[in-house]
């Protein structure tokens, strides 16, 4: 390959950055700009024309995935076999030093590593040696607590619980858990970054080593880097390292598992002489869609800026709808699609992109009753989904009680004391004798065939079981189901998951109630019990395969799963105050802020045409809530979009009427929703809510103290930030 060729197909920005001779360069590589091109660009300038050895270079991305497509994209750049070339995720070439180096880093040779449930498995283990309950205490959250402090550098004897009972039980455990592992040799993901960190950190020969041979390192999404990943790369730093990182800012879209998206300008403060390269040409969307991202996306404070521009084609206007409830939302979506597919293009052309989990239920029912081959990108079907499957097998066995499947899966969730050997001894029973797991259960308690505990834990599931059926008898199904979820102890049980796992299994526990509420059976099976049908009903969807991988279908995903994804149609569902931007980030700038790079990703995900919908009503998480069009939506400038009404939307005048908010704008005043604000006494603060309108508007403010209060727009003397 000639140095030449080195600059094929690389516009002017791209070529500046692959050829710069900067000590440091950071490169603000914009939605659809080409990032993967330039840093394969600029190792192979690095390796072709500048005579670097490839030895010398160490490049990090965030997936395997990603780090084979790059190692095969430089290799046929090159035109040489990179076998020795350091291409690998932080964890892979965390992995590959302490294999190295396993006798420095005190562990053994054949030490082992411990994947996410190996992990979980191993802290159940730490907490039953210390006589934890599992119900006060779940090894899930346990588990994030952890990796959570590894992720931000600090070991067991690091950790600060102050005062706080709660983070000094977490503390002990960690602790514990830390020397059963250091007994056994075992190293969790969190472990191989941090233990390299330390190990660098306290080998002085070691770490000479490793920046005299990486002259040049590389790094790709820096923005989802997090501390202990940070602190890597700033360790490795020689006095003649080369640093370039490749990132967006306003794609920094993982603060909640970790990221922080102020590394971006820690790394222009920290790696002096910085040069700073920005990627504005998109090769992916229209110009349209490109200016109501920007549009969007510059009401970001803490970003360092940049303009995407395409020389394609302006394209259409992006469509706005206003749906009357989400199956109205639904309904207007698929026939969206089918529209699409009768044009002659293909379903795996389009994308379904939401902002929760919960949301996709009533997409998939409509997907189905059309018969459309459809596949959830990187997730599970509504009903395949375990926190479904647990509340269902409740509502399973209350129908039947010979329902083995569901006894097993609900005698000990959440746990009650009752073990595998309980379990084993139940089974026995019941087919020595051929009958049911329950049937067996009652017998062995009736005859004392169980030890004491076993007896007791298992009596008061049957009784709580029984009652509970009681409890339902002639409710409503919706009333049956949410009654059986709040009973069976499924929501505290999976509340206590930390993070975000933990809140969409919640979220999807109360869809599951909204499900109920909206069921209707078939007309032959009226002579079906209402509760029997629903039942059937779960089952079927659950059963129903996925796209095959190759086949041709519409793509599902949360609006995080579709980062470094495009489709010439996507579709944004839920586009609302409370869902989107969601209500818990509503009130902190940051969390706001990242809500709105978010919609930034979504939005750029579109390659040809974006189809917005919002719902005036929508019964979500087993409540019908009312929710004013997305603040993200008033963002974008109305010249760049077209509404689309039918005859199944209703007038915005009828929920007025009812004193319901559909407006962001708070009527004759200055003020709008989400607007941040600043009072002379109480300090700044966001406007949440609003009643009334002119002189006699009241606006409900929370401010930066914690506080909320409800003031008189007119005499509070609120100043716009």
């Amino acid at each position: 390959m000639d140095v030449s060729d080195i600059f094929d197909n690389l516009n002017e920005a791209q070529r500046q950055a692959v050829t710069s001779e900067s000590a440091h360069l950071l490169v603000l590589a914009g939605a659809g700009s080409g990032k993967t091109r330039v840093i394969a660009h600029r190792v192979a300038w690095l390796v072709k024309a500048l005579k670097n050895s490839p030895h010398s270079l160490l490049t990090v991305t965030f997936t395997n995935k990603a780090a084979n497509e790059m190692k095969g994209r430089i290799e046929s750049l090159i035109g040489q076999d990179m076998a020795d070339f350091w291409c690998g995720t932080f964890h892979g070439i965390a992995h590959r030093l302490l294999r190295r180096h396993w006798k420095e880093a005190s562990l053994r040779k054949e030490f082992a590593i411990l994947d996410s449930e190996d992990q979980y498995r191993v802290i159940k283990r730490v907490c039953k040696s210390m006589g934890l309950d599992e119900t006060k205490w779940p090894a899930k959250q346990i588990q994030w607590y952890i990796n959570k402090e590894k992720d931000e550098c600090r070991r067991a004897n690091q950790s600060e619980a102050g005062n706080d009972y709660f983070i000094e039980q977490m503390t002990k455990v960690y602790l514990e858990y830390e020397q059963l592992c250091e007994r056994e040799s075992l190293v969790d993901f969190g472990e191989l970054l941090l233990r390299t960190l330390i190990l660098l950190s306290t080998n002085q020969d070691l770490l000479s080593h490793y920046q005299k041979r990486f002259k040049h390192i590389l790094v790709d999404e820096f923005q989802d880097t997090n501390e202990v990943q940070y602190q890597l790369l700033f360790l490795l730093k020689g006095k003649e390292s080369s640093y370039t990182a490749v990132g967006d800012d306003d794609q920094s879209i993982y603060g909640w598992r970790g990221a922080k998206s102020d590394n971006i300008n820690r790394f222009t403060q920290d790696f002096s002489g910085t040069d700073i390269v920005r990627l504005e040409q998109n090769y992916r969307s229209t110009q349209t869609i490109l200016d109501a991202a920007n549009s969007v996306i510059k009401n970001n404070q803490s970003r360092m800026g940049k303009e995407l521009w395409t020389n394609q084609k302006e394209g259409e206007k992006i469509s706005i709808y206003s749906a009357y409830n989400e199956d109205d939302e639904a309904r207007y979506v698929v026939g969206t699609i089918q529209s699409w597919a009768d044009q002659g293009r293909a379903l795996d052309e389009t994308a379904i992109l939401y902002r929760s989990n919960a949301q996709s239920r009533a997409l998939e029912e409509v997907i189905l009753r059309e018969g459309l081959p459809y596949r959830i990108y990187g997730g599970q079907r509504f009903y395949e989904r375990v926190e479904i499957k647990n509340a269902m097998a409740y509502i399973r066995l209350i129908y039947g009680r010979e329902d083995d499947a569901a006894f097993e899966r609900v005698i000990n969730l959440p746990p009650r004391g009752i073990g595998t050997k309980t379990l084993d001894v139940i089974r026995k029973k019941a087919k020595e004798e051929n009958y049911s797991l329950w049937k067996a259960s009652c017998d062995l308690i009736k005859n004392d065939g169980l030890t004491s505990r076993a007896r007791g834990s298992l009596s008061r599931f049957m009784k709580d079981l029984e009652n509970l059926q009681t409890e339902i008898e002639n409710l409503e199904l919706k009333k049956v189901v949410d009654h059986t979820i709040q009973r069976s102890g499924l929501i505290e049980y999976h509340k206590k998951e930390a993070g975000e796992k933990g809140r969409t299994r919640v979220e999807n526990l109360a869809e599951l109630v909204s499900a109920a509420g909206d069921f209707e059976p078939e007309l032959e099976d009226e002579e079906t019990p209402i509760l029997k049908s629903f039942i059937d009903h779960a089952a079927l969807d659950a059963g129903e395969e996925q796209a095959e991988e190759h086949e041709s279908a519409i793509q599902l995903m949360t609006l995080h799963s579709a980062k470094g994804l495009e489709f010439p149609l996507v579709l944004i569902t839920g586009f609302e105050e409370n869902l989107f931007p969601h209500r818990l980030s509503i009130a902190e700038p940051g969390q706001l802020e990242e809500e709105r790079r978010l919609c930034y990703v979504g939005m750029t995900r579109a390659m040809e045409k974006l189809c917005i919908i919002h719902a005036e009503m929508r019964n979500l998480h087993g409540m019908e809530t009312f929710n004013p069009p997305s603040r993200f939506l008033r963002e974008i400038p109305p010249e760049l979009t077209v509404e689309i009404r039918t005859g199944g939307a209703v007038s915005r005048k009828s929920f007025e009427a009812k004193g319901i908010i559909v407006q962001g704008e708070i009527p004759e005043t200055d003020l709008v929703l989400g607007q941040r604000v600043v009072h002379e006494v109480f300090g700044e603060g966001v406007i949440l809510n609003y009643e009334g309108h002119g002189a006699n508007a009241r606006v409900e403010v929370n401010f930066d103290s914690s506080e909320t209060k409800w003031l008189m727009a007119s005499y509070a003397k609120l100043r716009p930030i």
